[in-house]
C-alpha cells in the first residue's frame, strides 16, 4: 500500500515522524551566530549548556527514579577541573574537557557509592551533604579553587583552527566557542539518548518502576544505580567544566544548593518522562528569567508564579501537556 493510499490523519503522523526534528533543531541552533545577535547567541549558549545539566540530572529522576537534591557538586566539580587546569596549569581545552568528565566520574563513584546504599529521603539527604562538602572545600581552599575568589577569567580554548573552516573564519572567540559547546553537547545528548534506549536504560526503568521486583529477579539494584549516578555525574561534570569557559570563570557559587534546585525545576518544567522534556524546560526557564527580570524588579515572585501555574496546568510538564494535548486530538479525529 502506498503513502498516499493511507488515511489523511495516518498520513500526516507518519510524515511527522519522518521528520529529523532534533536535526532541524540543532541546524536551527547553528545559524544563531550568523542570523542573530550576541545576546541572543549568549542565551542560546546558556540554554544549550543548561539543558546538558538537566538531561543528566533527568537520568537519575526521571530514568531510574533516584531524587538528588546535590547534583550541583558534579557540576561544580567539572568546572573547577577544567578551570583550574586550563588557566593555572595551561592544559589545553582538549585535554582538559575529557579530564573533567574523567575527574567528576571518579567523584561520582566514591559518593555515590555511598548514596545508593540508602534509599528514598536518606539517598535525597545524603547527595546534598557530599554537594555542601564539595561548597566547603571550593569556598576555602584558597591555593587551588581561589577560595570566595573564584578563578577568573578562564582562557577560551585555542579555535585558530576554525579559520581554515569556510563562513568561519569572519566569527568572533565567543561565536566560535559557542558552536563548539553546540556541537559538544549535541554529542553528549545523543550518548545519553542511547544509553536511555539501550538494555541497561530500560533496566534502570524497570527498578525505577518496581526495584523490589527486580531484585527479586536476580538484579543487583545498587550496582545498576551506581552506574546511573555514575553516568549522569560524569555528563553534568561536562556541562559545568562548559560553563565555566561560557561565563569567563568559575565560583563557588557554581555549587550552592539553589543550583540543584533550579536544574530540577528545569527538568520537571519540561517533564521528567520524556528525554526532550529537560531541555525544553531548560529553554523555557532561562528565557522566562531574562524575559521577567527586564521588566521588574520582584521577578522572583512573578516567575515562581508561573512556574506554579505551568506545573499545574501541565502536571506531566511541557513536553508531557504538549504531547497528551496531540494524542487527545489525534483520537478525537480518528473517533
Amino acid at each position: 500500500m502506498t503513502t498516499t493510499a493511507l488515511p489523511a490523519t495516518l498520513r500526516r503522523g507518519l510524515v511527522a515522524r519522518r521528520v529529523p526534528w532534533t536535526l532541524v533543531v540543532f541546524l536551527v541552533l547553528a545559524t544563531v551566530p550568523w542570523v542573530a545577535s550576541r545576546y541572543d547567541a549568549f542565551l542560546a549558549e546558556q540554554i544549550v549548556i543548561d539543558a546538558l545539566f538537566a538531561v543528566s540530572l533527568n537520568l537519575l529522576l526521571g530514568t531510574t527514579g533516584l531524587v538528588s537534591f546535590g547534583h550541583v557538586a558534579y557540576f561544580g566539580v567539572g568546572a573547577y577541573v577544567c578551570g583550574i587546569l586550563m588557566k593555572t596549569y595551561g592544559v589545553p581545552f582538549s585535554l582538559a574537557f575529557p579530564a573533567a568528565g574523567l575527574g567528576t566520574a571518579v567523584f561520582a563513584l566514591i559518593s555515590g557509592y555511598f548514596c545508593v546504599r540508602l534509599i528514598k529521603l536518606y539517598f535525597a539527604m545524603l547527595t546534598l551533604a557530599f554537594s555542601q562538602i564539595v561548597w566547603a572545600i571550593c569556598y576555602k581552599w584558597n591555593d587551588v579553587t581561589g577560595g570566595d575568589q573564584g578563578l577568573p577569567e578562564i582562557p577560551y580554548p585555542d579555535l585558530a583552527w576554525m579559520d581554515h573552516v569556510p563562513g568561519l573564519s569572519a566569527l568572533g572567540i565567543g561565536d566560535r566557542f559557542y558552536l563548539l559547546t553546540l556541537v559538544l553537547v549535541a554529542v553528549s545528548l545523543a550518548v545519553l539518548h542511547r544509553v536511555v534506549r539501550s538494555p541497561f536504560g530500560r533496566m534502570l526503568t524497570t527498578i525505577r518502576d518496581n526495584p523490589e521486583r527486580a531484585a527479586f529477579i536476580g538484579v543487583n539494584v545498587r550496582a545498576y544505580q551506581l552506574a546511573a549516578f555514575v553516568a549522569a555525574g560524569t555528563f553534568a561534570g561536562f556541562a559545568g567544566a562548559l560553563y565555566g569557559i561560557f561565563s569567563r570563570g568559575v565560583f563557588a557559587d557554581y555549587v550552592l544548593w539553589s543550583k540543584s534546585a533550579e536544574v530540577m525545576i528545569m527538568t520537571i518544567l519540561g517533564g521528567m518522562g520524556f528525554f526532550w522534556g529537560p531541555p525544553v524546560g531548560a529553554a523555557a526557564l532561562v528565557w522566562l528569567n531574562q524575559a521577567i527580570t527586564s521588566y521588574t524588579e520582584y521577578w522572583p515572585f512573578v516567575l515562581g508564579t508561573i512556574l506554579l501555574v505551568l506545573l499545574f496546568a501541565l502536571p506531566g510538564g511541557i513536553v508531557g501537556g504538549i504531547v497528551g494535548l496531540w494524542t487527545r486530538a489525534r483520537g478525537r479525529r480518528g473517533a
